[in-house]
């Protein structure tokens, strides 16, 4: 779903079915905002668990999780909806799962001196984040080759020795879970 704002016809219509095909199914837009979450929740939790149980060097086993994330998309769809409707717990404990599986793959990556010591886990999503916002209109390789070729861009500068720091503190996980509480706590 490219607007979480955007109306039920019209998500109706971009998914090329009625109004009531939709009602039939979720009982509300909302409903609809959290099987789209937990679908990409799910998605990218897959992708974690891959990269955490790959036994390959970690700085190789991080790139291809991040790649496959990236490829996925599925982590992009998750945050795009975050503080569009009220997380339920399900929402929750797969929200936390995978921020432990995000945070045990960042702390191999960082142990093994692979990643810049001046980049937060958080840093990581939300440059993600950015890189899968990257579409070309009607130009759906396109716009996957340039999400790879940025993503490799950023592997390039994360990866260490890194002369240069960067400005300003380093996004905090709390910064991040602040945008699924927006909504909850209206």
């Amino acid at each position: 779903m490219a607007d979480p704002e955007a109306p039920i016809s019209a998500v109706a219509a971009r998914a090329g079915v009625g109004i009531s095909a939709l009602y039939r199914r979720y009982a509300g837009k909302e409903e609809l905002l959290r099987a789209l979450a937990a679908d990409g929740l799910t998605r990218y939790i897959a992708d974690l668990q891959a990269g955490v149980d790959d036994d390959r060097d970690p700085w190789t086993a991080y790139v291809d999780c991040l790649h496959r994330v990236v490829d996925g998309r599925s982590q992009a769809l998750a945050q795009r909806l975050a503080g569009t409707f009220r997380p339920t717990p399900e929402l929750t404990a797969l929200a936390e799962k995978a921020g432990r599986l995000a945070e045990t793959l960042f702390r191999r990556v960082r142990r093994a001196g692979e990643l810049r010591d001046d980049v937060s886990e958080a840093d990581i999503v939300l440059l993600l984040e950015m890189v899968m916002l990257v579409e070309l209109p009607g130009a759906a390789e396109q716009s996957a080759a340039l999400r790879r070729r940025y993503l490799d861009l950023l592997l390039q500068a994360l990866h260490t020795p890194v002369e240069a720091k960067l400005p300003g503190p380093p996004a905090r996980a709390a910064d991040l879970v602040a945008r699924w509480r927006a909504r909850a706590d209206s």
